[in-house]
């Protein structure tokens, strides 16, 4: 039986005005949309060119364009994360960024120094045998056989796991009020200075800064890193600024955890270049240096120049 167009409009009016609400509920909005179509078709048949076709066009219009934004959104996702979130998100912790690698640099002198006034400072470190291996290697000629005395790939592996624990580690270590991130960074970094001094003590520095560094660079780069995400969760505990301890808890560890998440194909090149590279020493100069180079340009342009760029970009927007 035909209803009155009055008596259509009268029976839907509350749910067309309801449908005027945003939702972000997917089930919501696919009933919704098939609602509006069954209404549409309805109108169409029985009240064709008139203002109820346009109304209830409109609104199903309006779903349909939510529904493609919100999946070009989610495909877009990923990229924008890679190319604007987590620049941003570095941008506002560049201090903190720059303290933690102040802090590395001075843990790595000190193990230098301390290593140069007492030579039991390298056993204690690095321990007897690792340093005993060592020697027993330079006094073969194979200064670096530590690093081909594997099959490629399980070192691969291994070393990978190993490094994303580690900067796992660091950054959980800031739950304790920054403290721990702070001591774990001393560790390593002392460690850092040691080894180097060791080498550098038999007129091997130059070829170990090539060598180690092959694959040290996006290594240690990323220990910082994670370091720097370990002190924005302990330092938005000791200072929550205008916030909660908990808001500012939670905002720092979104923050954080993005930041590590971002280390991880960091950590795995580098265990690449460990495991697959750096057993090659006799490599020639020019392709440690490019490698080096290469590695380092990455890590200052996207962590430090690239996000800057990527601030000053939205600051224009929002003046705009």
């Amino acid at each position: 039986m035909l209803m009155r167009e009055g008596n259509f409009i009268k029976n839907n009016k509350e749910r067309w005005e309801s449908y005027q609400d945003n939702t972000e509920d997917p089930d919501e909005v696919a009933k919704r949309f098939t609602y509006l179509v069954d209404d549409l078709s309805y109108a169409k048949t029985f009240y064709p060119g008139s203002n109820t076709v346009r109304y209830i066009n409109s609104l199903a219009a309006n779903i349909f364009l939510s529904i493609y934004k919100n999946k070009k959104e989610r495909k877009n996702r990923l990229i924008s994360f890679w190319t604007t979130e987590l620049p941003l998100i570095v941008r506002r912790h560049h201090r903190t960024l720059l303290f933690t690698f102040l802090f590395f640099s001075v843990f790595v002198a000190i193990g230098i120094f301390s290593a140069k006034y007492d030579q039991t400072f390298i056993r204690a470190v690095l321990g007897d045998g690792y340093v005993d291996m060592t020697e027993q290697n330079i006094a073969k000629g194979e200064p670096f056989g530590v690093y081909n005395q594997e099959n490629e790939f399980i070192m691969f592996v291994e070393i990978a796991f190993n490094n994303v624990m580690v900067s796992f580690i660091c950054f959980a270590s800031g739950l304790f009020l920054s403290v721990g991130t702070i001591y774990f960074l001393f560790k390593n970094s002392l460690m850092i200075g040691v080894f180097e001094y060791m080498f550098f003590q038999h007129g091997m520095g130059f070829k170990s800064i090539l060598v180690v560094f092959t694959h040290g660079t996006l290594e240690i780069s990323a220990l910082i890193i994670a370091g720097c995400a370990g002190l924005m969760m302990g330092n938005s505990l000791l200072f929550p600024k205008s916030y909660t301890r908990l808001q500012s808890f939670m905002q720092a560890t979104k923050d954080a955890v993005k930041i590590l998440i971002s280390l991880v194909p960091v950590f795995i090149t580098a265990a690449f270049f460990e495991g697959f590279v750096t057993r090659h020493t006799g490599m020639p100069v020019w392709l440690n240096l490019i490698i080096l180079a290469a590695s380092l340009l990455f890590i200052t342009w996207y962590y430090i120049f690239y996000p800057i760029k990527v601030s000053r970009k939205q600051d224009a927007q929002n003046a705009e």
